[in-house]
């Protein structure tokens, strides 16, 4: 035990002795070590942002509009509009098997809100009462639209966290009674507020029901009764989006006459695929970023090695007097070792640290839309320990072998 910690005061007064040299070498391994948990935490925080701004939208949501086809099947010259129908939603519900989920959507952005107290404008979206099964639309106070609500036309409304803040500043909106379009409605409900207030137009809409709205505010550009703004819709399962697509294009095709294999015709936002994409990229982004902080950590661990060797070097006449004075190659072995070892531990332990610290100041600064600030990514802390581990052993354990075979002779006649 007493030749151990013999063992280790040596490298400390050696090290202090070198204290440039070993700052140097220290700060090599330290700026690798935040580079890398540093790059892959900006990575990882453009991921989080892109995952949080999706989960406002709901999960594994696809959205499906109308589009164009040809006049004339099979010619591309001259393109139509066609309009999704409620005889669309009706047979995708009732044969699409892969659909889990869906909801005709009917929306109109120019009718005026007007309470007691404020005149608001915003969006009115109808639908059905499993709209919010498939968005996501967290309830603050009062109810969602139900059935009945649905069946009966009631003229009843939910409103949006910030709609219900314009409507009605500092004042309960749950029984009271709003105006659309001088149409009167009984707020029933009001959301919690979706992300980011000011961004997400999910806050600014009011909800009633899909028939109420067919009624009173049918779209504007409907060519038949039976139009509808756009379809929402969920797979059964996430693996099962892909299917779900084409089960829903197949019968659109088939309603409106055209093609199904003519992609173009069809307009739409698959959010799990978007997330597939936007997954692999950032992927890309963690292994470049990750990578480049490798390098730099290798190079800080090279520059150990090297720092290591010089020693050995100087100290060739010391190394040479200790074995004379009976020191064995494993003790000197030891010596060189526990350097290095030292050297990497207390660098990359400081790496660690510093980067921990900066991320936490950070931490407390307001975030850009659609991404949060870096922070450290556990599975990057483990690779940045593990190559400390495999580093430290490297850079003492070579030179330290040198410096054990040293024959005792020849290193006192070195100069």
């Amino acid at each position: 035990m007493r030749m151990a910690l013999d063992t280790i005061g040596q490298v400390l007064s050696i090290l202090w002795a070198h204290k440039l040299r070993s700052f140097l070498t220290m700060f090599g391994i330290a700026w690798g070590v935040g580079s890398l948990l540093f790059l892959v935490g900006v990575g990882e925080g453009f991921r989080s942002g892109q995952r949080k701004n999706m989960a406002t939208i709901g999960e594994d949501v696809i959205f499906v509009w109308g589009g164009q086809i040809p006049v004339v099947p099979g010619q591309t010259q001259s393109q139509r509009s066609y309009y999704l129908t409620y005889k669309d939603y009706m047979d995708i519900k009732n044969e699409a098997t892969l659909v889990g989920e869906v909801a005709p959507v009917v929306g109109r952005g120019d009718i005026r809100a007007v309470s007691d107290f404020a005149t608001a404008s915003g969006f009115v979206s109808g639908s059905k009462p499993n709209f919010n099964h498939i968005r996501f639309l967290p309830q603050g106070e009062g109810r969602w639209l139900n059935q009945a609500d649905e069946d009966q036309k009631r003229q009843v409304c939910v409103l949006g966290f910030q709609m219900m803040r314009n409507l009605f500043p500092g004042r309960p909106a749950i029984g009271s009674t709003i105006l659309l379009n001088g149409i009167r409605f009984e707020v029933i409900g009001v959301l919690a507020n979706i992300g980011r207030q000011e961004n997400n137009l999910n806050n600014v809409r009011v909800y009633i029901p899909f028939t109420t709205m067919h009624q009173y505010f049918p779209m504007k550009n409907e060519h038949t009764t039976d139009d509808i703004g756009n379809l929402i819709l969920k797979p059964v399962s996430r693996d099962k989006h892909a299917g779900a697509v084409e089960q829903v294009h197949k019968i659109i095709a088939r309603n409106h006459g055209f093609d199904a294999n003519n992609k173009e015709a069809f307009q739409g936002w698959d959010t799990v695929q978007t997330q597939d994409t936007v997954g692999k990229i950032f992927d890309g982004m963690d292994i470049f970023l990750g990578g480049v902080g490798m390098i730099t950590l290798v190079l800080g661990a090279i520059g150990i090695v090297n720092i290591m060797l010089v020693s050995v070097t100087e100290r060739t006449q010391e190394i040479g007097l200790m074995k004379a004075l009976g020191a064995t190659n494993r003790r000197i072995l030891m010596q060189f070792f526990l350097e290095g070892a030292f050297l990497t531990a207390l660098s990359g332990g400081t790496g660690i640290a510093i980067t921990a610290a900066v991320m936490a100041v950070l931490a407390k600064l307001p975030t850009p839309p659609g991404f949060d600030l870096p922070h450290i990514v556990p599975a990057s802390a483990a690779v940045a320990v593990g190559s400390l581990s495999i580093a430290g052993i490297i850079a003492g354990l070579y030179p330290a072998r040198k410096a054990s075979l040293l024959q005792p002779v020849e290193a006192l006649r070195r100069e």
